[in-house]
C-alpha cells in the first residue's frame, strides 16, 4: 500500500486530480455567483403580484412576498414589502405568520411608480383637477387614468391633476399625476402583459437617469460613463504599453538596465490601484491640469476647469495602471514572431522600421490584443482610483452632448462600480437599494464580458489575417 501511494505520488496523478478538483470548485463558485446575480437583477424588474394579509389584530398589509425565514426565537416568518416610505418611513416589514389570518390577492390592488418615495400600494379612490372631482370610485379612476398618465410622461405634463389613494388600512394619500411614472394592477396582469412590462422596465433602467438616490431609476450615465472611460484609457494605453515594449524587446541592449525595467514593470502590476489614484489626482488633477488653468482658462479661476477631477483624468489614471500589462502582453506577441520573418525581411532590402511595422508588429497583434483586452477588464472595475480622480454620484451632463466641442473630456462621470459601492453601502436606506446593487452588478458584468468579446473577436481576426501566409 506504501508503495503503491509513493508511486501515485510520484506519477504526478494526485496534483493533476487535485488541480481539476480545485479548477471545478472555482468554477462552481463562480457560476452560484453568476446565477445569485441573475436571479436578483433580472427579478427586480418582474411586476410580481400584490397580497393582501389580514392579521389577528385587525390590520391589514399589502405589499410584495420578499422572503421568509425562522425568526431567532424559532416562529416562521416572511418578508413583505410595503413601499408607501413616506407614510410608514420603512420599506420592508417582517410579519410573523401565526398572526396571520388571511392572504388575499385582490385584482383592484394598484402598485404606483413614483418620481420620490418609492413605490405606493393600495387602492384607488378619487380623481381630481383643481380639487374638482372628475372620477369617484377604484374602477371609475382606473379607466380615467391612461391618457392622463401620457400627458403626465410629456411636455405636456399638468400639475393640476392629482389622485387619492388609500393604503390597506383605508389612510389616504394625494399623488399628483406629474410625479407619477405608471400605475399598474399587478393581480390583473396576464403573463404576455407582466413579459411585455418586464420589457419595458429594462429598457428604462438602462436608458433613464437614476433617482431616489441612486436607488430607483435607471443607470445610463454609468454605462455610458464607465464604456466611454473604458474607450479612452484604451486609446491612450495602447501606443504607450506598444512603444515600451517594442523598445524593450526589439531596440535595448539587454543587460542590467533592461532587466531592472523589465522587474520594475512587472512590479507596478501589483501596486495597489488606490496609489494609482493618489498620483493621478496629484501630477495629473493638481499639476498637469492646474497649468492648464492657468494658461488657457486664468479668466475662469477660482473655478477649475482641468484642475479637477474629470474622466479625462481617470482615464489617463487607469492607463498608469494597466500599462504594465500591455507592455508584458506585447513583448511576449513580439517574443513569438519567428526570427526568420525579421531576417527574410531585412534580406529582401527592408529596414529594420519597416520589419518591424510591416512584418512584427502585424504578427504580434493578436498578443497586442490579449493585453489589452486584459487591461479593459482591469479598467472597466477599478473604482478606487476615480473615486479621487472624477467619478461622482450624480453627474448632470454627460461627457458627450451636442454643446460645442461635443467632447468634454473636462466633464466628472458616473461608474457602474462606484454606483454599486454608493448605493449598495452609502444610501440612507439599504434594503431598498439591494435590488439595485443586484442590478448595477448584473450589467457591469455585461459591460465588462461584451468588451472582452468584442476585443477576443477581433484578436482572432488579426490571428486568422497575419497566420504564416500573410508575411
Amino acid at each position: 500500500m506504501k508503495r503503491w501511494f509513493h508511486q501515485f505520488l510520484g506519477s504526478g496523478e494526485f496534483f493533476i486530480w487535485s488541480c481539476g478538483a480545485g479548477l471545478s470548485l472555482s468554477l462552481l463558485m463562480i457560476g452560484g455567483l453568476l446565477v445569485l446575480i441573475l436571479i436578483n437583477g433580472f427579478g427586480y424588474f418582474w411586476p410580481a403580484d400584490l397580497v393582501e394579509l389580514t392579521l389577528k389584530d385587525g390590520t391589514h398589509v399589502i405589499g410584495h412576498l420578499a422572503g421568509e425565514e425562522v425568526s431567532p426565537k424559532g416562529i416562521p416568518r416572511i418578508r413583505v414589502k410595503i413601499g408607501n416610505r413616506d407614510l410608514y418611513g420603512l420599506d420592508y416589514r417582517w410579519i410573523n405568520t401565526d398572526q396571520i389570518i388571511k392572504q388575499t390577492t385582490p385584482s383592484d390592488l394598484i402598485m404606483v411608480e413614483r418620481r420620490e418615495w418609492g413605490d405606493f400600494y393600495g387602492r384607488l379612490r378619487t380623481l381630481l383637477k383643481d380639487d374638482q372631482v372628475l372620477s369617484e370610485g377604484t374602477d371609475a379612476v382606473w379607466q380615467a387614468l391612461p391618457p392622463l398618465l401620457r400627458h403626465a410622461q410629456s411636455s405636456e405634463a399638468d400639475s393640476a391633476y392629482t389622485v387619492l389613494a388609500v393604503d390597506a388600512n383605508g389612510r389616504e394619500k394625494s399623488l399628483a399625476l406629474d410625479q407619477v411614472m405608471q400605475v399598474l394592477r399587478p393581480n390583473d396582469l396576464s403573463t404576455f402583459e407582466k413579459v411585455w412590462i418586464y420589457a419595458g422596465n429594462v429598457w428604462m433602467v438602462l436608458t433613464t437617469e437614476p433617482r431616489e438616490a441612486n436607488t430607483e431609476g435607471g443607470i445610463f450615465p454609468a454605462i455610458f460613463g464607465t464604456v466611454m472611460m473604458v474607450i479612452i484609457m484604451s486609446i491612450l494605453v495602447t501606443p504607450f504599453g506598444i512603444i515600451g515594449a517594442l523598445y524593450l524587446r526589439e531596440y535595448a541592449r539587454q543587460g542590467i538596465i533592461v532587466r531592472t525595467v523589465r522587474i520594475a514593470v512587472n512590479n507596478l502590476a501589483g501596486v495597489p490601484s488606490i496609489v494609482f489614484g493618489v498620483f493621478g489626482l496629484g501630477f495629473f488633477v493638481y499639476g498637469v491640469g492646474g497649468v492648464l488653468d492657468a494658461l488657457w482658462f486664468a479668466d475662469r479661476l477660482p473655478t477649475p476647469t482641468f484642475g479637477t477631477g474629470g474622466i479625462l483624468w481617470a482615464s489617463l489614471t487607469l492607463a498608469l495602471l494597466t500599462v504594465p500589462v500591455v507592455i508584458v502582453a506585447t513583448e511576449e506577441g513580439l517574443a513569438a514572431v519567428p526570427r526568420e520573418y525579421r531576417e527574410g525581411s531585412i534580406g529582401l532590402g527592408a529596414t529594420k522600421w519597416e520589419t518591424m511595422w510591416k512584418v512584427v508588429l502585424p504578427s504580434a497583434l493578436p498578443g497586442i490584443l490579449t493585453g489589452l483586452i486584459l487591461a479593459m477588464a482591469r479598467a472597466a472595475g477599478e473604482v478606487a482610483p476615480l473615486m479621487l480622480t472624477g467619478v461622482v454620484k450624480l453627474a448632470p451632463a454627460l461627457p458627450i452632448d451636442g454643446t460645442w466641442p461635443f467632447l468634454h473630456l473636462d466633464r466628472k462621470f458616473m461608474h457602474l462600480g462606484f454606483h454599486i459601492y454608493d448605493v449598495g453601502f452609502q444610501s440612507p436606506n439599504v434594503e431598498a437599494a439591494k435590488p439595485m446593487v443586484y442590478v448595477t452588478t448584473l450589467v457591469l458584468i455585461l459591460v465588462v464580458v461584451t468588451l472582452n468579446l468584442t476585443g477576443i473577436v477581433l484578436r482572432n481576426r488579426m490571428r486568422r489575417k497575419y497566420a504564416g501566409s500573410a508575411v
